[in-house]
């Protein structure tokens, strides 16, 4: 079968399907997958950040999942230095890199198009996130609206961890964040391929509630508490992924297992706005009912 690529990314919202149709691919073309989800990277907390198992690896080598530390300190360019690594890993063993995220910030570490950024110092960051925490991010977006409205006419007013980076980086050094946005180059890197699987809407939003609901009967407020009894909760908190903080702070079960659903699909929600806005030229791949027939569908569009 024809290979019209050095490497391959799958991309899309949480809970779309993404990592099943990753390894349907890697299957036939002889892939191997590497994570692209900064947080899936971290081990000691496979549950919650929805690091494939054994049964859904189906024998395909997987590379990049739960290899950090909780204490590692992410960001996207040293991400996506590793990530390039692991891309390499799956070429030197034979195998098509197949690129597997839900983050479009950190796919553009893994292609070198990140604009040059000065570094904030760690005590402003905690003091905006505090700010958003007490204030709302509709507030912190007015407010940034004030001091770059061309930078907040490009983010959503819930969209809080955008706009706690943009603030951040405006009382670090007291000039508009979008000053910064050089232009780098945005296109899809010729030797790559990107696949966008993307559900319709109350379909992705219904694998989500199923997905949460499942993760939850496995054990994620366990894996919360048992990151607390270990000492680590300050490192949970410093990454933020979605959920632990809720599982942490909420006594009453039900009402952390809907508002983690709450808060994954309204993140699912920006995802895929992102994704379409910034990488229109990918193949866009609408995951119905019978999945096997659609990825064969697929398959055929990009290899034959």
């Amino acid at each position: 079968m024809h290979q019209p690529f050095d490497a391959l990314a799958i991309v899309g919202p949480t809970a779309s399907g993404k990592s099943g149709v990753a390894v349907e691919i890697a299957k036939t073309v002889g892939g191997a997958i590497v994570n692209g989800d900064p947080f899936q990277a971290y081990s000691g907390i496979p549950i919650g950040t929805g690091q494939p198992t054994a049964e859904e690896q189906q024998g395909v080598p997987h590379l990049g999942y739960g290899v950090l530390s909780l204490d590692w300190p992410m960001n996207p360019e040293s991400f996506g230095a590793m990530v390039r690594n692991w891309l390499e890993e799956a070429r030197k063993i034979g195998r098509v890199p197949i690129l597997v995220t839900g983050s479009g910030l950190y796919l553009r570490g893994v292609w070198n198009q990140l604009d040059s950024m000065p570094t904030v110092p760690e005590a402003i960051t905690k003091k905006t996130r505090s700010l958003c925490r007490r204030l709302g991010p509709p507030a912190l977006h007015r407010y940034l609206d004030c001091v770059d409205p061309i930078r907040a006419s490009q983010l959503h007013p819930n969209d809080g961890s955008r706009i706690q980076r943009a603030l951040a980086l405006h009382f670090a050094t007291g000039k508009p964040p979008s000053q910064f946005l050089s232009g780098v180059s945005k296109e899809i890197p010729q030797s790559w391929r990107v696949i966008l699987v993307m559900p319709q809407r109350d379909l992705l939003r219904e694998r989500i509630a199923k997905r949460v609901q499942a993760m939850a009967d496995l054990g994620w407020r366990e894996e919360a508490m048992r990151i607390r009894q270990e000492g680590l909760e300050e490192h949970i908190r410093r990454i933020r992924p979605i959920g632990y903080e809720t599982w942490l702070d909420e006594p009453d079960p039900k009402k952390a297992l809907q508002k983690t659903i709450h808060d994954t699909q309204t993140y699912a929600k920006r995802q895929t706005t992102w994704f379409n806005n910034q990488l229109p030229e990918a193949t866009q791949f609408v995951l119905g009912s019978d999945d096997h027939e659609d990825i064969n569908e697929l398959l055929a569009k990009l290899f034959c």
